[in-house]
Protein backbone atom coordinates (compact mmCIF):
# COMPACT_ATOMS: atom_id res chain seq x y z
CA UNK A 1 0.00 0.00 0.00
CA UNK A 2 2.40 2.81 0.62
CA UNK A 3 4.68 1.74 -2.04
CA UNK A 4 1.24 2.54 -4.33
CA UNK A 5 1.15 5.81 -2.41
CA UNK A 6 4.54 6.49 -2.97
CA UNK A 7 4.49 5.91 -6.96
CA UNK A 8 0.74 7.47 -7.38
CA UNK A 9 2.86 10.81 -5.70
CA UNK A 10 5.84 10.75 -7.69
CA UNK A 11 3.52 9.82 -10.77
CA UNK A 12 1.44 13.15 -9.63
CA UNK A 13 4.59 15.24 -8.95
CA UNK A 14 6.13 14.57 -12.23
CA UNK A 15 2.55 15.18 -14.44
CA UNK A 16 2.29 18.70 -12.32
CA UNK A 17 6.01 19.76 -13.66
CA UNK A 18 5.43 18.81 -17.70
CA UNK A 19 2.49 20.40 -17.58
CA UNK A 20 3.87 23.76 -15.72
CA UNK A 21 6.38 23.23 -18.45
CA UNK A 22 6.86 26.22 -21.30
CA UNK A 23 5.71 25.98 -24.53
CA UNK A 24 7.34 26.78 -27.88
CA UNK A 25 5.72 26.00 -31.61
CA UNK A 26 8.03 25.83 -34.43
CA UNK A 27 7.15 28.82 -36.94
CA UNK A 28 5.77 28.43 -40.44
CA UNK A 29 9.38 30.38 -41.88
CA UNK A 30 11.57 28.46 -39.60
CA UNK A 31 9.55 25.40 -41.86
CA UNK A 32 9.82 26.96 -45.37
CA UNK A 33 13.52 27.26 -44.47
CA UNK A 34 14.18 24.01 -43.21
CA UNK A 35 12.23 22.15 -46.48
CA UNK A 36 14.46 23.85 -48.55
CA UNK A 37 17.64 23.43 -46.71
CA UNK A 38 17.35 19.64 -45.87
CA UNK A 39 15.31 18.68 -49.46
CA UNK A 40 14.40 14.96 -49.30
CA UNK A 41 15.86 14.69 -46.16
CA UNK A 42 13.05 16.10 -44.40
CA UNK A 43 11.28 13.15 -44.79
CA UNK A 44 13.85 10.99 -42.66
CA UNK A 45 12.44 10.85 -39.54
CA UNK A 46 8.91 9.52 -39.91
CA UNK A 47 10.69 7.30 -42.19
CA UNK A 48 12.91 5.97 -39.51
CA UNK A 49 10.09 5.49 -36.65
CA UNK A 50 7.72 3.93 -39.52
CA UNK A 51 10.32 1.58 -41.12
CA UNK A 52 11.55 0.74 -37.18
CA UNK A 53 8.19 0.04 -35.96
CA UNK A 54 7.86 -2.84 -38.44
CA UNK A 55 11.32 -4.39 -38.02
CA UNK A 56 11.42 -3.78 -34.07
CA UNK A 57 7.61 -4.32 -33.46
CA UNK A 58 8.65 -1.70 -30.80
CA UNK A 59 6.80 1.46 -31.38
CA UNK A 60 8.60 3.30 -28.09
CA UNK A 61 11.92 2.53 -29.26
CA UNK A 62 11.23 3.76 -33.15
CA UNK A 63 9.51 6.86 -31.80
CA UNK A 64 12.00 8.09 -29.78
CA UNK A 65 14.69 6.90 -32.48
CA UNK A 66 12.77 9.20 -35.45
CA UNK A 67 12.15 11.59 -33.12
CA UNK A 68 15.75 11.92 -31.96
CA UNK A 69 17.20 11.70 -35.87
CA UNK A 70 14.58 15.07 -36.28
CA UNK A 71 15.98 16.60 -32.91
CA UNK A 72 19.94 15.82 -34.26
CA UNK A 73 19.32 17.11 -37.70
CA UNK A 74 17.92 20.19 -36.44
CA UNK A 75 20.40 20.63 -34.15
CA UNK A 76 23.44 20.06 -36.96
CA UNK A 77 25.66 22.90 -37.39
CA UNK A 78 28.69 22.04 -39.96
CA UNK A 79 30.19 18.69 -39.16
CA UNK A 80 29.89 18.82 -34.85
CA UNK A 81 28.14 15.39 -34.32
CA UNK A 82 28.74 15.51 -30.80
CA UNK A 83 27.37 18.95 -30.20
CA UNK A 84 24.47 17.78 -32.27
CA UNK A 85 24.03 14.89 -30.32
CA UNK A 86 23.88 16.50 -27.06
CA UNK A 87 21.89 19.16 -28.33
CA UNK A 88 19.27 16.99 -30.24
CA UNK A 89 18.73 15.30 -26.76
CA UNK A 90 18.05 18.09 -24.79
CA UNK A 91 15.92 19.34 -27.79
CA UNK A 92 14.12 16.02 -27.33
CA UNK A 93 13.27 16.38 -23.59
CA UNK A 94 12.05 19.39 -24.34
CA UNK A 95 9.73 18.68 -27.65
CA UNK A 96 8.25 16.03 -24.99
CA UNK A 97 7.60 18.17 -21.95
CA UNK A 98 6.13 20.82 -24.91
CA UNK A 99 3.87 18.19 -25.89
CA UNK A 100 2.13 17.26 -22.25
CA UNK A 101 2.28 20.76 -21.64
CA UNK A 102 -0.40 21.57 -24.85
CA UNK A 103 -3.75 21.84 -22.91
CA UNK A 104 -4.95 20.11 -25.97
CA UNK A 105 -2.94 16.88 -25.63
CA UNK A 106 -2.69 17.21 -21.63
CA UNK A 107 -6.62 16.31 -21.76
CA UNK A 108 -6.27 13.71 -24.47
CA UNK A 109 -3.62 11.90 -22.14
CA UNK A 110 -5.89 12.59 -19.20
CA UNK A 111 -9.30 11.59 -20.73
CA UNK A 112 -7.46 8.54 -21.99
CA UNK A 113 -6.28 7.04 -18.33
CA UNK A 114 -9.72 8.23 -16.44
CA UNK A 115 -11.82 6.47 -19.70
CA UNK A 116 -9.52 3.53 -18.47
CA UNK A 117 -10.45 3.62 -14.87
CA UNK A 118 -13.91 3.89 -15.79
CA UNK A 119 -13.96 0.53 -17.40
CA UNK A 120 -11.67 -1.20 -15.17
CA UNK A 121 -14.05 -0.14 -12.42
CA UNK A 122 -16.98 -1.30 -14.47
CA UNK A 123 -15.42 -4.87 -15.33
CA UNK A 124 -14.81 -5.69 -11.59
CA UNK A 125 -18.56 -4.63 -10.53
CA UNK A 126 -19.49 -6.97 -13.01
CA UNK A 127 -21.01 -4.87 -15.56
CA UNK A 128 -18.65 -5.91 -18.32
CA UNK A 129 -19.06 -9.27 -17.88
CA UNK A 130 -23.18 -8.45 -17.51
CA UNK A 131 -23.04 -6.73 -21.16
CA UNK A 132 -20.69 -9.35 -22.62
CA UNK A 133 -23.08 -11.95 -21.67
CA UNK A 134 -25.92 -10.22 -23.28
CA UNK A 135 -24.01 -9.51 -26.23
CA UNK A 136 -22.79 -13.08 -26.72
CA UNK A 137 -26.67 -14.09 -26.41
CA UNK A 138 -27.29 -11.57 -29.62
CA UNK A 139 -23.79 -11.93 -31.34
CA UNK A 140 -23.81 -15.77 -31.71
CA UNK A 141 -21.47 -15.73 -34.52
CA UNK A 142 -18.60 -14.04 -36.35
CA UNK A 143 -20.91 -12.16 -38.95
CA UNK A 144 -23.46 -10.38 -36.22
CA UNK A 145 -20.25 -10.03 -33.70
CA UNK A 146 -18.55 -7.86 -36.16
CA UNK A 147 -21.67 -6.37 -37.36
CA UNK A 148 -22.62 -4.99 -33.81
CA UNK A 149 -19.21 -4.08 -33.32
CA UNK A 150 -19.63 -1.82 -36.39
CA UNK A 151 -23.12 -0.74 -35.20
CA UNK A 152 -21.49 0.41 -31.41
CA UNK A 153 -18.90 2.36 -33.58
CA UNK A 154 -21.36 4.14 -35.72
CA UNK A 155 -23.75 4.89 -32.58
CA UNK A 156 -20.25 6.52 -31.13
CA UNK A 157 -20.09 8.70 -34.18
CA UNK A 158 -19.38 12.34 -32.47
CA UNK A 159 -15.44 11.49 -31.48
CA UNK A 160 -12.62 9.23 -32.70
CA UNK A 161 -11.08 8.81 -29.65
CA UNK A 162 -14.21 8.27 -27.70
CA UNK A 163 -15.50 5.63 -30.33
CA UNK A 164 -11.41 3.75 -29.79
CA UNK A 165 -12.03 3.86 -26.32
CA UNK A 166 -15.40 2.76 -25.53
CA UNK A 167 -15.93 0.30 -28.09
CA UNK A 168 -12.99 -1.86 -27.85
CA UNK A 169 -13.39 -2.98 -24.46
CA UNK A 170 -17.08 -3.24 -24.47
CA UNK A 171 -16.82 -6.13 -27.33
CA UNK A 172 -13.14 -7.59 -26.81
CA UNK A 173 -14.62 -10.07 -24.20
CA UNK A 174 -17.39 -11.14 -27.07
CA UNK A 175 -14.75 -11.08 -29.81
CA UNK A 176 -12.17 -12.92 -27.88
CA UNK A 177 -14.46 -15.61 -27.08
CA UNK A 178 -16.31 -16.26 -30.60
CA UNK A 179 -12.54 -16.84 -32.07
CA UNK A 180 -12.08 -13.08 -34.02
CA UNK A 181 -8.71 -12.22 -33.73
CA UNK A 182 -7.78 -8.77 -31.69
CA UNK A 183 -6.78 -7.57 -35.38
CA UNK A 184 -9.94 -7.30 -37.04
CA UNK A 185 -11.53 -6.00 -33.80
CA UNK A 186 -8.85 -3.08 -33.87
CA UNK A 187 -9.69 -2.86 -37.71
CA UNK A 188 -13.15 -2.57 -37.00
CA UNK A 189 -12.79 -0.02 -34.55
CA UNK A 190 -10.59 2.22 -36.36
CA UNK A 191 -12.60 1.91 -39.49
CA UNK A 192 -15.58 3.02 -37.46
CA UNK A 193 -13.51 5.67 -35.77
CA UNK A 194 -12.28 8.87 -38.07
CA UNK A 195 -14.40 7.68 -41.06
CA UNK A 196 -17.57 8.59 -39.50
CA UNK A 197 -16.77 11.86 -37.25
CA UNK A 198 -15.48 12.71 -40.49
CA UNK A 199 -18.77 12.60 -41.97
CA UNK A 200 -21.05 13.12 -38.80
CA UNK A 201 -23.16 16.68 -38.65
CA UNK A 202 -22.45 17.19 -35.25
CA UNK A 203 -18.63 16.11 -34.01
CA UNK A 204 -15.91 17.14 -32.93
CA UNK A 205 -14.52 16.85 -36.38
CA UNK A 206 -16.94 19.30 -37.76
CA UNK A 207 -15.44 22.67 -36.77
CA UNK A 208 -12.26 22.46 -37.88
CA UNK A 209 -13.88 20.57 -41.34
CA UNK A 210 -16.06 23.47 -41.89
CA UNK A 211 -13.82 26.24 -40.93
CA UNK A 212 -11.04 25.52 -43.06
CA UNK A 213 -13.57 25.33 -45.85
CA UNK A 214 -14.95 28.49 -45.31
CA UNK A 215 -11.27 30.34 -45.00
CA UNK A 216 -10.10 28.63 -48.59
CA UNK A 217 -12.88 29.93 -50.11
CA UNK A 218 -12.59 33.22 -48.70
CA UNK A 219 -9.23 33.56 -49.94
CA UNK A 220 -10.40 33.41 -53.26
CA UNK A 221 -12.76 36.07 -53.19
CA UNK A 222 -16.30 33.89 -52.99
CA UNK A 223 -18.47 33.90 -50.13
CA UNK A 224 -20.14 30.59 -49.35
CA UNK A 225 -22.04 28.73 -46.63
CA UNK A 226 -19.15 26.58 -46.06
CA UNK A 227 -21.90 24.14 -43.59
CA UNK A 228 -23.35 23.77 -47.06
CA UNK A 229 -20.42 23.52 -48.46
CA UNK A 230 -19.15 20.40 -46.26
CA UNK A 231 -22.83 18.31 -46.39
CA UNK A 232 -22.00 18.54 -50.37
CA UNK A 233 -18.54 16.53 -49.68
CA UNK A 234 -20.35 13.63 -48.17
CA UNK A 235 -21.02 11.80 -50.57
CA UNK A 236 -17.50 12.49 -52.70
CA UNK A 237 -16.16 10.95 -49.56
CA UNK A 238 -15.16 7.92 -51.26
CA UNK A 239 -12.93 6.49 -48.77
CA UNK A 240 -15.07 7.08 -45.84
CA UNK A 241 -18.19 5.73 -47.19
CA UNK A 242 -16.46 2.72 -49.06
CA UNK A 243 -14.13 1.85 -45.36
CA UNK A 244 -17.82 1.33 -43.44
CA UNK A 245 -19.23 -0.78 -46.14
CA UNK A 246 -16.11 -3.15 -46.75
CA UNK A 247 -16.17 -3.75 -42.60
CA UNK A 248 -19.80 -5.10 -43.57
CA UNK A 249 -18.78 -7.21 -46.80
CA UNK A 250 -15.97 -8.92 -44.57
CA UNK A 251 -18.18 -9.71 -42.32
CA UNK A 252 -21.08 -10.69 -43.92
CA UNK A 253 -19.31 -13.41 -46.08
CA UNK A 254 -16.60 -13.82 -43.79
CA UNK A 255 -13.95 -13.31 -46.01
CA UNK A 256 -10.17 -11.95 -45.80
CA UNK A 257 -6.83 -11.18 -47.61
CA UNK A 258 -3.46 -10.42 -46.45
CA UNK A 259 -1.96 -10.44 -43.15
CA UNK A 260 -5.80 -10.23 -41.80
CA UNK A 261 -6.92 -13.62 -43.11
CA UNK A 262 -3.91 -15.25 -41.58
CA UNK A 263 -4.80 -13.73 -38.02
CA UNK A 264 -8.44 -14.55 -38.38
CA UNK A 265 -7.42 -18.16 -39.22
CA UNK A 266 -5.16 -18.12 -35.94
CA UNK A 267 -7.69 -16.47 -33.92
CA UNK A 268 -10.82 -19.33 -34.96
CA UNK A 269 -8.13 -22.45 -33.87
CA UNK A 270 -6.94 -19.94 -30.37
CA UNK A 271 -3.58 -19.19 -32.05
CA UNK A 272 -3.61 -15.56 -31.69
CA UNK A 273 -3.13 -14.88 -27.74
CA UNK A 274 -1.50 -17.51 -25.77
CA UNK A 275 -2.83 -19.40 -23.13
CA UNK A 276 -1.16 -17.04 -20.74
CA UNK A 277 -2.33 -13.79 -21.50
CA UNK A 278 -5.84 -14.97 -22.61
CA UNK A 279 -5.57 -15.86 -18.19
CA UNK A 280 -4.60 -12.78 -17.65
CA UNK A 281 -6.64 -10.83 -19.62
CA UNK A 282 -9.53 -12.61 -18.44
CA UNK A 283 -8.40 -11.60 -14.96
CA UNK A 284 -7.93 -8.35 -15.35
CA UNK A 285 -11.81 -8.31 -16.55
CA UNK A 286 -13.20 -10.77 -14.26
CA UNK A 287 -15.44 -9.04 -11.67
CA UNK A 288 -14.70 -8.70 -7.92
CA UNK A 289 -15.76 -12.33 -6.23
CA UNK A 290 -19.24 -12.64 -5.44
CA UNK A 291 -20.82 -9.66 -7.10
CA UNK A 292 -24.11 -9.96 -8.69
CA UNK A 293 -23.59 -9.68 -12.51
CA UNK A 294 -25.72 -6.93 -13.09
CA UNK A 295 -26.07 -5.04 -17.01
CA UNK A 296 -26.82 -1.58 -15.18
CA UNK A 297 -23.35 -1.47 -13.66
CA UNK A 298 -22.13 -0.82 -17.31
CA UNK A 299 -24.73 0.75 -18.99
CA UNK A 300 -24.92 3.51 -15.95
CA UNK A 301 -21.84 4.73 -16.21
CA UNK A 302 -21.06 4.18 -19.87
CA UNK A 303 -24.39 5.97 -20.71
CA UNK A 304 -23.16 9.11 -18.64
CA UNK A 305 -20.31 8.88 -20.31
CA UNK A 306 -21.88 9.50 -23.56
CA UNK A 307 -24.49 11.99 -22.42
CA UNK A 308 -22.04 13.73 -20.17
CA UNK A 309 -19.68 14.06 -23.75
CA UNK A 310 -22.48 15.10 -25.42
CA UNK A 311 -23.31 17.72 -22.75
CA UNK A 312 -19.87 18.54 -22.41
CA UNK A 313 -19.57 19.33 -25.99
CA UNK A 314 -22.30 21.91 -26.32
CA UNK A 315 -21.42 23.51 -23.29
CA UNK A 316 -17.62 23.95 -23.99
CA UNK A 317 -18.68 25.72 -27.61
CA UNK A 318 -21.34 28.03 -26.21
CA UNK A 319 -18.72 28.71 -23.61
CA UNK A 320 -16.30 29.62 -26.85
CA UNK A 321 -19.09 31.35 -29.10
CA UNK A 322 -20.48 33.33 -25.79
CA UNK A 323 -16.87 34.90 -25.65
CA UNK A 324 -16.10 35.26 -29.37
CA UNK A 325 -17.03 38.22 -31.61
CA UNK A 326 -19.57 36.97 -33.64
CA UNK A 327 -22.74 38.85 -32.11
CA UNK A 328 -24.91 37.33 -34.69
CA UNK A 329 -24.09 34.00 -33.88
CA UNK A 330 -24.41 34.94 -30.39
CA UNK A 331 -27.98 35.94 -30.78
CA UNK A 332 -29.22 33.05 -32.71
CA UNK A 333 -27.96 30.84 -29.79
CA UNK A 334 -29.18 32.79 -27.24
CA UNK A 335 -32.84 32.55 -29.14
CA UNK A 336 -33.07 28.86 -30.07
CA UNK A 337 -29.98 26.95 -27.66
CA UNK A 338 -31.55 23.87 -28.88
CA UNK A 339 -31.91 24.32 -32.60
CA UNK A 340 -30.24 21.79 -34.46
CA UNK A 341 -27.74 25.17 -35.85
CA UNK A 342 -27.22 26.10 -32.61
CA UNK A 343 -26.27 22.65 -31.66
CA UNK A 344 -24.09 21.75 -34.73
CA UNK A 345 -22.44 25.54 -33.82
CA UNK A 346 -21.51 24.49 -30.12
CA UNK A 347 -20.21 21.08 -30.81
CA UNK A 348 -18.03 22.78 -33.90
CA UNK A 349 -16.44 24.66 -31.67
CA UNK A 350 -15.98 23.31 -29.06
CA UNK A 351 -12.63 21.98 -26.71
CA UNK A 352 -13.11 18.16 -27.58
CA UNK A 353 -10.25 17.20 -25.14
CA UNK A 354 -11.60 19.50 -22.14
CA UNK A 355 -15.20 17.95 -22.61
CA UNK A 356 -13.99 14.30 -22.82
CA UNK A 357 -12.05 14.54 -20.02
CA UNK A 358 -14.84 16.01 -18.05
CA UNK A 359 -17.52 13.28 -18.88
CA UNK A 360 -14.55 10.74 -18.18
CA UNK A 361 -14.30 12.26 -14.81
CA UNK A 362 -18.14 12.90 -14.33
CA UNK A 363 -18.80 9.20 -15.49
CA UNK A 364 -16.13 7.97 -12.70
CA UNK A 365 -17.86 9.72 -9.98
CA UNK A 366 -21.01 7.85 -11.13
CA UNK A 367 -18.81 4.56 -11.17
CA UNK A 368 -17.30 4.81 -7.63
CA UNK A 369 -20.60 6.63 -6.13
CA UNK A 370 -22.69 2.97 -7.56
CA UNK A 371 -19.67 0.55 -6.33
CA UNK A 372 -19.85 1.97 -2.79
CA UNK A 373 -23.62 2.54 -2.46
CA UNK A 374 -23.80 -1.35 -4.04
CA UNK A 375 -21.58 -1.83 -1.27
CA UNK A 376 -19.65 -3.98 -3.79
CA UNK A 377 -16.65 -1.93 -2.82
CA UNK A 378 -15.29 0.87 0.31
CA UNK A 379 -14.91 3.85 -1.04
CA UNK A 380 -11.02 3.42 -0.79
CA UNK A 381 -11.10 0.50 -2.89
CA UNK A 382 -13.07 1.55 -5.57
CA UNK A 383 -10.64 3.88 -6.22
CA UNK A 384 -7.81 2.13 -5.86
CA UNK A 385 -9.64 -0.13 -8.68
CA UNK A 386 -10.25 3.29 -10.51
CA UNK A 387 -6.40 3.86 -10.11
CA UNK A 388 -5.56 0.32 -11.16
CA UNK A 389 -7.34 1.18 -14.70
CA UNK A 390 -5.40 3.74 -15.68
CA UNK A 391 -1.95 1.43 -15.09
CA UNK A 392 -2.35 -0.22 -17.85
CA UNK A 393 -2.57 2.52 -20.36
CA UNK A 394 0.58 4.31 -19.64
CA UNK A 395 2.03 2.99 -22.26
CA UNK A 396 -0.24 4.58 -24.11
CA UNK A 397 -0.24 7.92 -22.98
CA UNK A 398 3.65 6.83 -23.23
CA UNK A 399 2.93 6.67 -27.01
CA UNK A 400 0.65 10.05 -28.00
CA UNK A 401 3.30 12.02 -26.34
CA UNK A 402 6.17 10.18 -28.33
CA UNK A 403 3.92 10.68 -31.37
CA UNK A 404 3.32 14.45 -30.88
CA UNK A 405 7.18 15.09 -30.25
CA UNK A 406 7.68 13.63 -33.64
CA UNK A 407 5.05 15.52 -34.88
CA UNK A 408 6.41 18.77 -33.48
CA UNK A 409 9.98 17.58 -35.22
CA UNK A 410 8.00 17.12 -38.41
CA UNK A 411 6.43 20.09 -38.20
CA UNK A 412 9.63 22.33 -37.84
CA UNK A 413 11.92 20.11 -40.54
CA UNK A 414 8.82 21.52 -43.23
CA UNK A 415 8.75 17.44 -44.25
CA UNK A 416 4.41 18.27 -45.49
CA UNK A 417 5.41 21.49 -47.08
CA UNK A 418 8.85 19.54 -49.33
CA UNK A 419 6.19 16.83 -49.77
CA UNK A 420 3.68 19.66 -51.73
CA UNK A 421 6.16 20.82 -53.03
CA UNK A 422 7.24 17.89 -54.74
CA UNK A 423 4.13 15.99 -55.43
CA UNK A 424 2.81 19.30 -57.26
CA UNK A 425 2.69 18.39 -60.66
CA UNK A 426 0.92 19.84 -63.96
CA UNK A 427 -1.68 17.43 -64.73
CA UNK A 428 -4.90 17.24 -66.65
CA UNK A 429 -7.76 19.05 -64.42
CA UNK A 430 -10.03 15.19 -64.32
CA UNK A 431 -7.17 13.68 -62.49
CA UNK A 432 -6.46 16.73 -59.60
CA UNK A 433 -9.24 14.93 -56.81
CA UNK A 434 -7.63 12.01 -57.09
CA UNK A 435 -3.48 13.94 -56.99
CA UNK A 436 -4.96 15.73 -54.11
CA UNK A 437 -6.33 12.52 -52.05
CA UNK A 438 -3.06 10.80 -52.99
CA UNK A 439 -1.06 13.81 -51.89
CA UNK A 440 -3.46 13.96 -48.75
CA UNK A 441 -2.80 10.68 -48.06
CA UNK A 442 1.14 10.63 -48.10
CA UNK A 443 1.47 14.11 -45.64
CA UNK A 444 -1.30 12.26 -43.01
CA UNK A 445 0.99 8.98 -43.32
CA UNK A 446 3.90 10.74 -42.74
CA UNK A 447 3.08 12.58 -40.57
CA UNK A 448 0.46 10.92 -38.72
CA UNK A 449 -2.35 13.84 -38.21
CA UNK A 450 -5.48 13.94 -40.40
CA UNK A 451 -6.44 17.69 -38.76
CA UNK A 452 -2.79 18.69 -39.65
CA UNK A 453 -3.18 17.26 -43.17
CA UNK A 454 -6.13 19.24 -44.08
CA UNK A 455 -4.94 22.47 -42.17
CA UNK A 456 -2.20 22.23 -44.56
CA UNK A 457 -3.70 21.57 -47.56
CA UNK A 458 -7.36 22.90 -47.64
CA UNK A 459 -6.05 26.23 -48.67
CA UNK A 460 -3.85 24.69 -51.66
CA UNK A 461 -6.60 22.69 -52.52
CA UNK A 462 -9.40 25.11 -53.39
CA UNK A 463 -7.96 27.89 -54.91
CA UNK A 464 -5.72 25.34 -56.91
CA UNK A 465 -9.09 23.26 -58.31
CA UNK A 466 -10.55 26.56 -58.46
CA UNK A 467 -8.36 28.28 -61.04
CA UNK A 468 -7.95 25.10 -62.82
CA UNK A 469 -12.14 24.55 -63.51
CA UNK A 470 -14.19 27.15 -61.44
CA UNK A 471 -17.38 24.87 -61.84
CA UNK A 472 -18.38 24.70 -58.69
CA UNK A 473 -19.04 21.05 -58.65
CA UNK A 474 -15.11 20.52 -59.21
CA UNK A 475 -14.32 22.43 -56.43
CA UNK A 476 -16.67 20.28 -54.22
CA UNK A 477 -15.05 17.13 -55.55
CA UNK A 478 -11.55 18.45 -54.58
CA UNK A 479 -12.33 19.51 -51.52
CA UNK A 480 -13.68 16.12 -50.22
CA UNK A 481 -10.70 14.61 -51.73
CA UNK A 482 -8.30 16.45 -49.45
CA UNK A 483 -10.78 15.55 -45.84
CA UNK A 484 -11.18 12.27 -47.16
CA UNK A 485 -7.31 11.61 -48.41
CA UNK A 486 -5.99 12.77 -44.90
CA UNK A 487 -8.31 10.25 -43.19
CA UNK A 488 -7.03 7.60 -45.54
CA UNK A 489 -3.59 8.54 -44.57
CA UNK A 490 -3.72 8.47 -40.75
CA UNK A 491 -5.87 5.53 -41.08
CA UNK A 492 -2.68 4.07 -42.41
CA UNK A 493 -0.02 5.50 -40.25
CA UNK A 494 1.61 3.73 -36.97
CA UNK A 495 2.09 7.15 -35.78
CA UNK A 496 -1.35 8.11 -35.98
CA UNK A 497 -2.77 8.67 -32.34
CA UNK A 498 -6.27 7.33 -33.36
CA UNK A 499 -4.75 4.22 -34.90
CA UNK A 500 -2.44 3.77 -31.25
CA UNK A 501 -5.78 4.37 -29.73
CA UNK A 502 -7.95 1.62 -31.67
CA UNK A 503 -5.11 -0.69 -31.03
CA UNK A 504 -5.34 0.21 -27.10
CA UNK A 505 -8.83 -0.05 -27.65
CA UNK A 506 -8.84 -3.82 -29.00
CA UNK A 507 -6.59 -4.86 -26.19
CA UNK A 508 -4.41 -5.52 -29.86
CA UNK A 509 -0.38 -5.48 -30.43
CA UNK A 510 -0.22 -1.75 -32.16
CA UNK A 511 2.25 -2.97 -35.01
CA UNK A 512 -0.30 -6.25 -35.92
CA UNK A 513 -3.03 -3.64 -35.86
CA UNK A 514 -1.29 -1.02 -38.76
CA UNK A 515 0.26 -4.43 -40.79
CA UNK A 516 -3.07 -5.94 -40.72
CA UNK A 517 -4.93 -2.89 -41.49
CA UNK A 518 -2.89 -1.12 -43.96
CA UNK A 519 -3.72 -3.84 -46.58
CA UNK A 520 -7.44 -3.22 -46.01
CA UNK A 521 -7.02 0.75 -46.21
CA UNK A 522 -4.73 0.29 -49.24
CA UNK A 523 -7.25 -2.06 -51.09
CA UNK A 524 -9.84 0.49 -50.02
CA UNK A 525 -7.89 3.43 -50.97
CA UNK A 526 -7.20 2.23 -54.91
CA UNK A 527 -11.02 1.80 -55.40
CA UNK A 528 -11.15 4.99 -54.27
CA UNK A 529 -9.14 6.26 -56.77
CA UNK A 530 -10.12 4.37 -59.89
CA UNK A 531 -13.73 4.13 -59.10
CA UNK A 532 -14.16 6.98 -57.41
CA UNK A 533 -12.23 10.16 -57.86
CA UNK A 534 -11.25 9.20 -61.67
CA UNK A 535 -14.76 9.30 -62.79
CA UNK A 536 -15.77 12.10 -60.65
CA UNK A 537 -12.94 14.31 -61.90
CA UNK A 538 -14.13 13.38 -65.36
CA UNK A 539 -17.42 14.97 -64.90
CA UNK A 540 -19.47 11.62 -64.47
CA UNK A 541 -22.70 12.16 -61.55
CA UNK A 542 -21.85 11.16 -58.15
CA UNK A 543 -25.12 8.93 -58.16
CA UNK A 544 -23.62 6.76 -60.43
CA UNK A 545 -19.80 6.71 -59.33
CA UNK A 546 -21.07 5.73 -55.75
CA UNK A 547 -23.01 3.06 -56.81
CA UNK A 548 -20.39 1.31 -59.30
CA UNK A 549 -17.64 2.17 -56.32
CA UNK A 550 -19.58 0.38 -54.22
CA UNK A 551 -20.47 -2.81 -56.99
CA UNK A 552 -16.81 -2.79 -57.36
CA UNK A 553 -15.84 -3.02 -53.85
CA UNK A 554 -17.49 -5.77 -53.62
CA UNK A 555 -16.75 -8.08 -56.38
CA UNK A 556 -12.81 -7.11 -55.88
CA UNK A 557 -13.23 -8.23 -52.07
CA UNK A 558 -14.97 -11.97 -53.13
CA UNK A 559 -11.68 -11.64 -55.66
CA UNK A 560 -9.21 -11.38 -53.21
CA UNK A 561 -11.04 -12.66 -49.80
CA UNK A 562 -10.86 -16.08 -48.89
CA UNK A 563 -13.05 -17.91 -46.16
CA UNK A 564 -11.62 -17.99 -42.83
CA UNK A 565 -13.08 -21.41 -42.05
CA UNK A 566 -12.56 -24.23 -44.22
CA UNK A 567 -16.26 -25.57 -43.33
CA UNK A 568 -19.11 -24.89 -41.12
CA UNK A 569 -18.53 -27.75 -39.03
CA UNK A 570 -15.14 -26.46 -38.20
CA UNK A 571 -17.41 -22.92 -37.15
CA UNK A 572 -19.78 -24.63 -35.43
CA UNK A 573 -16.72 -26.72 -33.77
CA UNK A 574 -15.18 -23.39 -32.61
CA UNK A 575 -18.40 -22.00 -31.11
CA UNK A 576 -19.04 -24.71 -29.24
CA UNK A 577 -16.09 -25.93 -27.47
CA UNK A 578 -16.17 -21.84 -26.11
Amino acid sequence: MERKRVTLFISTLITTLLLCSTLVFATEEAATINSTKFGIWTILPPLVSIILAFITKNVVVSLFIGTMTGCIMLQLNGFNIVFALIQGFLDFVQRALNSLADPWNAGIVLQVLVIGGVIHLVAKMGGAKAIAEALAKKAKSVKSAQLTTWLLGLAVFFDDYANALIVGPIMRPVTDKIGISREKLAFVIDATAAPIAGLAIISTWIGLEVGLIGDAFNSIGQEVDAFGIFLKTIPYRFYNLLILAFVVITAVTVREFGPMLKAERRARRRQVIAEAEVASTMKELEPKEGVKLSIWNALIPIGALIIFSLISFYYSGWTAIMGGEDLVLQQTIENSPVSFYAIQQAFSNADASVALFQSALAASIIAIVMAVSKKIFTLSEAIETWIEGMKGLLITGVILILAWSLSSVIKELGTAMYLVEILKVAIPAFLLPALIFILGSIIAFATGTAYGTMGILMPLAIPLAYAINPEMNFVIISTSAVLTGAIFGDHCSPISDTTILSSTGAGCNHIDHVKTQIWYSLFVGFITIVFGYIPAGLGISVWIVLPIAFIALFILTMIAGKKVESSQEEIEYIINEN
